[in-house]
């Protein structure tokens, strides 16, 4: 009796079981479908000691049937005023990406080696800016099953695909019900934790979830980053044409 009743208990855990790779791909379908979304996002810079730095600028986002473009652009402080990035994101190699510097008035592209390093001195990498897609990861095995904040949660694994990643490895917490993310784990060339970002405020459009916050925090240089977005809107009508390399230096 004791052999059948584990036996039905571990058919039961096996039934309900997800992989980390069916976890990303749950999560990365509770995002998609927005075609595209214009919003304002502002950054706080926060030093280990405790100074705050905020930085706004204006953004938008192309969803593509496998790949994203994104465009953002700084409005305040001057110091920053006219700097812009913008992001192809790709599948079967690296994101292309340029930064375009107002003082110089020359566009910086973005080696696929430095992806790794801070954008605008933020705990931000530039690696960061570029959409999940589950294709630029690899997975195995099953997620784990955890909860964080009072809620029950996947706790899944993977691994970058690019081996100019700053990453070995990224350990997710994706909400059970709605497999929305709400913690990942960034662990260094190392394999030491690095970073640790925390997903909050999304918001819902129709059944398209929209991230409203994200809280970077660097383990081990002890600064934050935390990138909010309001005003934001989806389904705009935006086309291909709308992030061209052109609009870097308009």
């Amino acid at each position: 009796m004791l052999k059948t009743i584990t036996l039905l208990l571990f058919l039961y855990s096996s039934l309900f079981s997800l992989s980390n790779l069916e976890v990303a791909i749950k999560s990365d379908a509770a995002m998609s479908g927005f075609e595209d979304s214009v919003s304002i996002m502002t950054m706080q810079l926060i030093n280990a000691r405790g100074q705050e730095k905020t930085r706004h600028m204006y953004m938008k986002v192309l969803e593509g049937k496998d790949a994203d473009k994104s465009l953002m652009e700084f409005s305040t402080p001057a110091d920053v005023k006219g700097t812009k990035f913008l992001s192809y994101e790709h599948i079967d190699k690296d994101d292309d990406q340029w930064l375009y510097l107002p003082a110089l008035k020359r566009v910086k592209r973005i080696a696929s080696k430095n992806k790794s390093g801070a954008f605008m001195g933020s705990e931000f990498s530039y690696e960061d800016l570029s959409a999940f897609n589950v294709k630029k990861y690899t997975y195995e095995g099953e997620a784990k099953e955890g909860t964080l904040d009072g809620e029950k949660v996947f706790i899944s694994q993977s691994t970058p695909v690019s081996k100019y990643s700053g990453y070995t490895q990224l350990i997710s917490y994706v909400d059970a019900k709605s497999f929305l993310i709400k913690k990942i784990e960034y662990f260094d060339r190392k394999k030491k934790l690095l970073k640790t970002a925390y997903f909050q405020d999304y918001k819902m459009f129709a059944s398209v979830a929209r991230i409203g916050k994200i809280r970077m925090k660097n383990i081990q240089n002890d600064k934050t980053t935390i990138l909010t977005w309001t005003k934001e809107k989806i389904k705009n009508g935006l086309s291909n044409k709308d992030f061209h390399k052109r609009h870097l230096k308009k």
